[in-house]
């Protein structure tokens, strides 16, 4: 298929804003920030931090998206939400406090998030409803393969290797963070560029506030009232809570159970690996297939995801088998992590743009950044649960198939009523 340039513009965003996913949020800075903090209970600070931002960006994300539909709002928004995230995450790198270091990194985090659900709301502007599961698949495919990979395996090589060349690993680290500050705002420019909001309204002068506030309980009223839009948003709640759950629990779960953190950062980039050929496979087959039956399919798979993380620790509890086996298991976890993990996010994606009318996506995406953003709020929740009862580390990442078999049982139930809507 023959992407226009419109559609390639915005599929470069994914390309330019993974990095940010990969360095700041799962892998090199995290590390960083913690060493820096010391005997400060870092850790504790960086979730802190985290879900301040979470918390912020849930917040005002209705409002924003409320917002972005009136004239002129939605492209000035996204380029303002860019620059601000570049320029944070820039200032990073020159930062030596933690303190100040951990605001530098909210803010940053929260223009990151803001930018993100802008740029998701242009998606009925750039493309059909029928070419949008292949156009999101597409972006997350260069996601992965651009910013995921490309500047992470730099960042590797700089802080494995950098004291070969007289650069030690903070300086390594700085300096990952202006590759992602830089690669970040350069590959920005063509969705800047070429991007156009067009299903655009009018608004009243002096009655901005008013406007988006009532925009924004109007639309939530619509939602509600829309049977198989409201079942898609609960089913999503769900399997995306187990999805964002088992990124954001895996390597500390692997520590947990004495896997190594060069083996485990590794396996990290495998998946970014897999998920490229991954996510443009759902995009072509989505159509064929349908997105709803490459939802389910995704979820079922992340039953086994579990199961495998459930084996890897149970099998060392029990002392069934080794480090090495619980190793090869860490890496079987996360080929198939890459095989789904893409597709079910860009797949559903592009099912709740098909679902809403195009004149409203802003509003309506707004609604969605909501539960993109309090993703993995259960399933961390239900892990320490279990963990505290069960003193298990094994039956703690089993516990989060829990959620999985609640957005399955939701989405299989509402299969007839989202797919009649998105006809």
């Amino acid at each position: 298929m023959k992407f226009s340039k419109e559609e390639r513009s915005w599929i470069m965003y994914d390309w330019a804003d993974s990095v940010f996913s990969t360095i700041m949020l799962a892998s090199v800075f995290p590390a960083f920030f913690v060493e820096m903090a010391g005997g400060t209970g870092g850790s504790m600070w960086w979730a802190f931090g985290n879900s301040t931002a979470r918390f912020i960006v849930g917040v005002f994300a209705p409002f924003v998206g409320s917002l972005i539909e009136f004239k002129s709002y939605k492209k000035r928004l996204l380029v303002m939400f860019i620059m601000l995230g570049v320029l944070f995450t820039f200032a990073t790198s020159f930062i030596y406090t933690w303190q100040l270091l951990l605001v530098g990194y909210v803010f940053s985090r929260i223009f990151h998030a803001a930018a993100f659900q802008v740029y998701d709301s242009f998606l009925p502007d750039v493309t059909t409803k029928e070419r949008m599961d292949r156009v999101s698949a597409t972006a997350y495919a260069f996601g992965y393969i651009g910013g995921s990979t490309i500047p992470f395996a730099i960042s590797i090589v700089l802080i494995t290797f950098g004291g070969d060349f007289g650069i030690g690993t903070d300086l390594a680290v700085r300096i990952s963070i202006v590759i992602t500050a830089v690669w970040w705002g350069l590959f920005s420019i063509p969705v800047i560029k070429n991007v156009t909001h067009k299903h655009e309204k009018e608004i009243v002068k002096g009655k901005v506030f008013k406007s988006t506030v009532s925009k924004a309980f109007e639309t939530a009223k619509k939602i509600w009232r829309n049977k198989g839009l409201r079942i898609f948003i609960l089913g999503y709640f769900l399997y995306i809570d187990g999805v964002g759950s088992v990124i954001q629990m895996a390597t500390a779960y692997g520590a947990e159970i004495g896997l190594s953190t060069q083996n485990m950062i590794f396996a990290l980039f495998v998946t970014q690996i897999v998920a490229f050929p991954f996510s443009i496979l759902f995009g072509k087959f989505a159509k064929s297939i349908g997105s709803i039956n490459l939802i389910i399919t995704s979820i079922i798979i992340y039953f086994f995801i579990c199961i495998v993380g459930f084996t890897m620790g149970f099998g060392l509890e029990e002392e069934f088998f080794g480090i090495d086996t619980a190793t090869i298991l860490f890496f079987v976890l996360a080929i198939l992590v890459g095989t789904v993990q893409g597709g079910i996010q860009s797949i559903s994606r592009s099912t709740f743009g098909k679902l809403i009318p195009k004149e409203e996506s802003g509003s309506y995406f707004g609604f969605f950044e909501i539960f993109s953003r309090f993703a993995a709020i259960l399933g961390p929740g239900i892990y320490g649960l279990i963990f505290s009862l069960t003193g298990r580390p094994s039956f703690s990442i089993l516990s989060i198939i829990t959620l999985f078999f609640a957005g399955l049982v939701v989405m299989v139930y509402g299969r007839k009523h989202i797919i009649s809507q998105i006809v």
